[in-house]
């Protein structure tokens, strides 16, 4: 008793902990999951698993490693060892007519169905039936686990007596899917032989498996299902379950666009094309939205689980309040068998899967394995027994399922999706199945295996097989086997015809997306007010700091307080983390929620922000804008895990599904992004040509040369500018650039740059080279009035002081050197000889207001702190000589390597050189 007392206790203290931090802990702005417990082992079975210790121990050891020796390679070449661990011998149990009591020990009635009665079985029976189980043509692998209620419900689930049989109508269906994805392949390569259609045979199980889990999905209540997938069989997807129209597919393989040519976007190859048709299975909808993605493998992962997040978000706010996180919108990720294993991505997102800010309720993952990778076989693709173990990071479940079996892979898809289901967690399949043709149909593989090869090119189909199997069991007739086949070329000879007349549309403004307009339309507002009223602003800023009664801040946090609401009640010196959230919070009134990640956003990495305050008690922690403004619009801070590609990832793909929300991604240093490059170049600077895909996502990226050296120093805008699309001459008509990046200076123009992204109506991203040293700086500071109606956002800002056309030297310069500058001309003594303009805005190029400004200026010059090979100069520099009509001087440090030096000698005398150097001559 007094142990089991110890244990009630300890779980109260560890409730009391959860309690106590319940913002990290739990999942902001969500309903908890529904929990789901097992009964714990009753007073009999102990005692009986005490007496049958050796029985227990064997069959546990059937439950451990009865995988190794199962039958679930396709190709039988997947080395099998045997296993000592599965003979009965070894744990003393010689006599197979001997029964034992197993209650307790094998579980033969259904998830909480356990009587506590004695049930004898023969030692043969026990092998025979654990064996049927754990070593067939499915393999399990979930004794991994920490949680016994996990193991348990397996075991429940999978020992069961009798599992359910799938009757004739499934199979047909089955048989129907699979005879259309051979079917839709062999038709390309007989219309299209020189097309590289990364097909699907020897993998079609992969449909029939989809197909499984929509239903079941569908009539457990899932309304929506975001499907991130790569190449592999994607177009044998398309047309076939996800009903993409085979015409418009044959129109683009022959050259045509699959998006209305006037919008002015490129498209994107047809191993990326998308749908989202809605589903019905037993008079159950469910919609299905295929992602797109680009070529870089898993890199949809993340996106799509952001997609899903925001999905369910929105649905959890007009559904009923029983409604749990996962009970409406699911992830489900397809991967390659190389992929899964070889990139980081998968390691970073499966990270983010039971985070409180990042989960969606449970993915399942299905691997597509085909034993290779390219021409790589797995025994050179991972160190690891299976590509799946890589899910064992998070204790996932792991389903092994052979796919030359379709009703297997049923029957494991039906335990997958109960699991998640049950336990809001992520599940992995592991379907085993060949890649009939090489990398693409023009591979020869044989080149680099042959035996392996030899063997796939000796065997029938898994159509075939399937089709054979149905015809001996009297399912169908081989007159209707027939009829399927010719009816699924029917279809695709008719849509044939159809291909040239095709003509594609777009669907890009509906749902949630309704108002929007294509950001190079007439009536797209580039530049909407963005200014708010002074009570407004007042409102908002003395929420931000203020907190519940008997709530105990942190000594050293009194003065962030105070130093907010004297600034307030004098009306100037707001700093960069005021005027961030009186955005923040003016949108919250405006009906619009903010979510900011990374890896310090709460507090801001240079303790700037203190968004969230702690405690100092009780560690309890309050948002004061969520519990103090009582605003419709909610503030989530999203403390992230120490991933910059996953997360990224994740907040690109939440801003795909939520145009009403403010999505911020904040690296700690501007630098960081450098791991989330390949969301950047393929998502977030392309997604709009490509797809038609809009995205409001913030980048807040901190940058300016400060003696941190060569990795804390700069956002590499030179990067970023690079990747946009800006035009190098200026027109009568706004810029449709792919994505804004700005360099603001003072608090105020970030202010307006936060809410000009949801005032807009229509969404881009933006990159913000965000400052450090400027956070606290007075100079950058702004005053009340430079927020209020009617200010808005300025791309350039003259000299306050000096007018251009009486200066001898105007310079141009972006970002914290501004104020360098400033203070060296005036300790110099060049008072109007010398104007210094900023250029707050690099993309789209002001020219126009650059124009403006600089109209009559006598001489130009360019100075910048980054290296010549940095920073903003090389898309600055043709520009501003369009305005200019001459030449840009440039002024700046020398071309480097690296963006800053480690040596502060060195960095101390390069900066004086780059500030002093900018008046020489005058």
């Amino acid at each position: 008793m007094s142990s089991l007392v110890h244990r009630q206790s300890v779980r109260q203290l560890g409730l009391r902990v959860v309690v106590a931090r319940s913002y990290h802990d739990e999942s902001f702005g969500f309903r908890k999951p529904r929990a789901f417990t097992l009964p714990d082992y009753s007073l009999t079975q102990l005692h009986n698993r005490v007496k049958n210790a050796p029985l227990l121990r064997y069959v546990d050891s059937l439950r451990m490693h009865g995988h190794r020796a199962a039958r679930i390679d396709p190709l039988d070449l997947l080395q099998r060892e045997d296993v000592d661990a599965l003979d009965p011998e070894r744990y003393g149990l010689v006599d197979s007519s001997k029964k034992y009591d197993v209650n307790g020990i094998i579980w033969t009635k259904r998830v909480g169905e356990a009587p506590d009665d004695p049930e004898h079985w023969t030692l043969r029976d026990i092998t025979d039936h654990m064996r049927s189980v754990y070593v067939g043509r499915i393999a399990y692998e979930y004794m991994h686990s920490p949680s016994k209620t996990e193991r348990l419900w397996f075991s429940h689930m999978l020992e069961a007596l009798a599992p359910p049989l799938l009757g004739p109508p499934q199979k047909k269906r089955i048989h129907e899917l699979l005879v259309q994805s051979e079917t839709f392949d062999q038709f390309l390569q007989l219309k299209f032989p020189n097309l590289k259609r990364y097909g699907l045979e020897g993998g079609e199980s992969m449909i029939s498996a989809l197909d499984a889990l929509f239903s079941v999905a569908a009539r457990a209540g899932v309304q929506h299902i975001v499907l991130a997938m790569p190449h592999r069989g994607r177009l044998n997807l398309l047309t076939g379950l996800l009903q993409l129209s085979p015409a418009s597919l044959f129109h683009k393989i022959k050259g045509g666009y699959e998006i209305p040519e006037e919008l002015g976007a490129v498209g994107d190859v047809i191993s990326h094309l998308i749908a989202s048709p809605t589903l019905t299975y037993e008079g159950a909808d469910v919609k299905v939205s295929l992602l797109p993605n680009p070529s870089h493998l898993e890199a949809v992962s993340p996106v799509a689980l952001g997609k899903t997040r925001a999905k369910q978000f929105s649905l959890l706010n007009s559904s009923p309040g029983d409604c749990m996180l996962g009970d409406k919108a699911m992830c489900v990720q397809l991967h390659g068998d190389a992929s899964f294993t070889g990139q980081g991505v998968i390691m970073e997102t499966l990270g983010l899967s039971n985070l409180p800010h990042f989960t969606s309720g449970g993915s399942v993952h299905i691997v597509v394995n085909n034993s290779i990778g390219y021409t790589t076989p797995a025994s050179s693709a991972r160190s690891s027994l299976y590509c799946s173990d890589i899910g064992k990071m998070i204790n996932a479940p792991v389903l092994h399922v052979n796919g030359d079996y379709p009703e297997d892979v049923a029957r494991a898809i039906d335990i997958a999706f109960q699991y998640r289901h049950y336990f809001r967690k992520d599940v992995i399949i592991d379907l085993l199945v060949y890649r009939r043709w090489g990398h693409n149909e023009l591979d020869e593989p044989a080149f680099t295996q042959p035996l392996m090869y030899e063997r796939i090119r000796s065997r029938k189909s898994v159509p075939a097989l399937y089709e054979e199997q149905l015809i001996s069991d009297d399912v169908i007739t081989s007159v209707e086997a027939q009829a399927v086949r010719d009816a699924a070329r029917g279809v695709l000879d008719s849509e044939l015809t159809q291909a040239d007349a095709h003509i594609p549309n777009a669907a890009m403004f509906q749902a949630q997306w309704q108002g929007m307009v294509w950001p190079a339309a007439e009536n797209a507002e580039h530049d909407p007010a963005t200014g708010i009223a002074h009570e407004v602003l007042e409102r908002v800023g003395r929420a931000s700091v203020t907190v519940p009664s008997g709530f105990e801040v942190h000594s050293r946090l009194q003065r962030h307080v105070k130093n907010r609401l004297q600034a307030i009640e004098k009306g100037t010196g707001l700093d960069w983390a005021t005027a961030e959230a009186m955005a923040f919070g003016s949108l919250m009134l405006e009906g619009c929620d903010v979510r900011i990640s990374g890896q310090d956003v709460g507090r801001g990495t240079f303790s700037q922000r203190h968004a969230m305050l702690v405690d100092q008690k009780t560690e309890s922690v309050v948002v004061p804008l969520n519990t103090e403004l009582g605003s419709q619009g909610k503030l989530e801070l999203a403390n992230s895990s120490l991933s910059e590609l996953a997360v990224l990832g994740f907040e690109y793909g939440l801003s795909w599904e939520r145009p009403s929300i403010l999505p911020i991604w904040e690296a700690q240093f501007g630098d960081f992004f450098n791991g989330a490059q390949v969301i950047i170049d393929t998502f977030i600077s392309s997604a709009e040509t490509k797809w038609l895909k809009q995205s409001g996502i913030v980048l807040l990226l901190p940058h300016g040369l400060d003696g941190a050296g060569p990795e804390h120093s700069s956002s590499r805008l030179e990067r970023m500018l690079q990747l946009t699309d800006d035009r190098f001459y200026p027109t009568n008509t706004c810029a449709n650039v792919n994505m804004n990046v700005a360099f603001p200076t003072t608090a105020a123009q970030y202010f307006h740059l936060l809410r000009r992204q949801i005032k807009r109506n229509f969404r881009k991203p933006l990159i913000v080279a965000a400052p450090k040293g400027l956070l606290r700086l007075p100079a950058a500071s702004s005053s009340l009035s430079e927020l209020e109606e009617p200010s808005t956002f300025q791309p350039v800002l003259r000299d306050p002081l000096v007018e251009v056309r009486g200066a001898e030297r105007v310079i141009l310069v972006s970002g914290k050197l501004y104020y360098d500058l400033v203070k060296e001309r005036d300790t110099r003594g060049f008072g109007e000889r010398v104007a210094v303009v900023r250029l707050e805005e690099l993309c789209p190029f002001p020219f126009e207001a650059l124009g403006q400004v600089v109209s009559g200026a006598h001489e130009v010059w360019w100075v910048q702190e980054e290296p010549r090979n940095q920073g903003a100069w090389t898309h600055v520099a043709p520009r501003a000589a369009q305005v200019l009509e001459r030449p840009l001087v440039y002024h700046g440090r020398r071309e480097d390597a690296v963006p800053a030096p480690g040596v502060g000698k060195l960095y101390r005398e390069q900066q004086e050189l780059v500030i002093k150097g900018a008046f020489d001559g005058l």
